[in-house]
C-alpha cells in the first residue's frame, strides 16, 4: 500500500481520538518558575516586612507593590569605546559605526535590579535610619531630599521616591543613562509628591555632576561603594576593581558636609564576603569598613554616631529572605555587614 493510499483511507475512515491517559496522582508536578521583575520585588517584600522595625522602612518595602512594570529595552553597545546607545542615538550614526554596534534586550529584572540585585536589600539600611531622629517620627519620605551615592540602578531611587523623596541617584556607570532615558523613568513618581533622578558622572569632583546633584539634602546613603576595599585596598589589586573617587578623602567628606542640610544624616552600609586569605588574590570589595578614619569625618564637621559598627546576623536575615542562599551564598561565613552613621550637626559650621 502506497503512502498516498493509506492518507486517503485515513481520510475516509478517521480513527476514534484516543482516550486521555489519566493523571498519575504520584507523579511530580513541574517545578514552578521563579518570579522576576516586578513580581519577584513584591515576594521579596513580602519576605523582607517581618525582618524590618522601623515605619520608615516598613513604608520602604511596602513601596515594592507601587512599582510600575516594565517593557524590555533594547540597547547598543559600542564594542571599542563600550558606550550605550538608545536606538534614537544608534539609528542617528552612520551606517558603518551603526552595524558595528552589539544590540542588548534588558528585562524588566535586570531594569529593576542591573548587577546589583534587589534593592530591597537597602531595608536594613534604612531601618537603622529610622532608629534615629528625627526619622523616628517618619512613616514616608514627603518633603526630603535623598542622594543614593552608588545607586547601581533606578529601583532604590524609585523606592524612596514613591515614599515622597526628591530622590537622586548618583553614579558613573554610562549604561544607566541609557537604559532609563525613557521619559518616564525619571520625574515625578506616584501620589506622595516625589520624584527620581540620576546623575551620572562623578560626585563631587566633577564640576557638572556637583551642578547636577545640588545641595540641601536630608540624608545621603551609600550602600556597597563606599568601602575601604575599592578605596583603600591593603594589598594590590586589579585597578578595574577599585573606585576612584577623583578627588582627596577629605574634600569628599566635606563634600559630603556641605551637601547636607543642618542635622542631615549619611549612611553608609556595606555588605561584603569573608576577606581573602593569604594565598588568594585579593578581593577589595572584602573589607567593607568606612574608608575614612574617624578624624577626618570629624575634621570636616561631622558628628560620629556610629562608626564600623557589625550588623552580620541582621544581613543575614534579610539576605535569607531575598534568597540569597537558595542561589548559593554560604549565609553564615561569608556575608558579612559594616554601617557608619554621621550626623551634621544643627548649630554646626555652615557649608562653604
Amino acid at each position: 500500500m502506497t503512502t498516498l493510499t493509506l492518507c486517503l483511507l485515513l481520510n475516509l475512515f478517521p480513527q476514534p481520538a484516543a482516550t486521555p491517559k489519566p493523571a498519575d496522582p504520584q507523579a511530580t508536578p513541574p517545578p514552578a518558575q521563579p518570579a522576576k521583575g516586578v513580581e519577584r520585588l513584591r515576594q521579596d517584600a513580602r519576605a523582607s516586612d517581618p525582618l524590618v522595625i522601623s515605619a520608615l522602612a516598613r513604608a520602604f518595602v511596602a513601596a515594592a507593590d507601587r512599582l510600575p512594570e516594565i517593557e524590555p529595552r533594547s540597547l547598543y553597545q559600542n564594542p571599542t569605546t563600550k558606550a550605550w546607545l538608545t536606538p534614537e542615538q544608534a539609528a542617528a550614526l552612520p551606517e558603518a559605526e551603526r552595524a558595528a554596534l552589539k544590540p542588548r534586550v534588558l528585562d524588566e529584572e535586570f531594569y529593576y535590579t542591573t548587577r546589583y540585585g534587589s534593592p530591597l536589600a537597602y531595608a536594613r539600611a534604612i531601618d537603622l535610619i529610622g532608629a534615629h531622629e528625627p526619622w523616628k517620627q517618619r512613616s514616608d519620605l514627603r518633603g526630603a531630599r535623598v542622594m543614593d551615592f552608588g545607586c547601581g540602578g533606578i529601583g532604590p531611587v524609585r523606592l524612596m521616591a514613591i515614599l515622597g523623596a526628591e530622590s537622586v541617584g548618583v553614579d558613573v556607570d554610562p549604561l544607566l543613562g541609557a537604559l532609563y532615558s525613557h521619559p518616564t523613568d525619571q520625574g515625578p513618581v506616584g501620589s506622595a509628591g516625589g520624584a527620581a533622578r540620576l546623575v551620572i558622572g562623578q560626585w563631587p569632583g566633577e564640576s557638572e555632576a556637583a551642578a547636577a546633584v545640588g545641595t540641601g539634602f536630608d540624608l545621603i546613603l551609600s550602600k556597597n561603594t563606599l568601602k575601604r576595599g575599592y578605596i583603600h585596598p591593603e594589598r594590590e589589586a586589579d585597578p578595574r576593581t577599585l573606585i576612584r573617587l577623583g578627588v582627596s578623602d577629605e574634600r569628599f567628606v566635606r563634600s559630603m558636609y556641605e551637601a547636607l542640610k543642618p542635622g542631615g544624616l549619611v549612611m553608609i552600609y556595606n555588605l561584603s564576603p569573608a576577606p581573602s586569605k593569604p594565598d588568594q588574590p585579593y578581593k577589595p570589595w572584602s573589607d567593607g569598613r568606612c574608608p575614612f578614619d574617624r578624624a577626618v569625618l570629624q575634621g570636616a564637621g561631622f558628628e560620629v554616631l556610629e562608626f564600623d559598627r557589625t550588623d552580620d546576623a541582621a544581613a543575614r536575615a534579610i539576605a535569607k529572605a531575598l534568597g540569597w542562599d537558595v542561589q548559593g551564598m554560604d549565609l553564615e561565613n561569608d556575608l558579612f555587614a559594616h554601617w557608619t552613621l554621621l550626623r551634621r550637626p544643627m548649630n554646626g559650621a555652615p557649608a562653604r
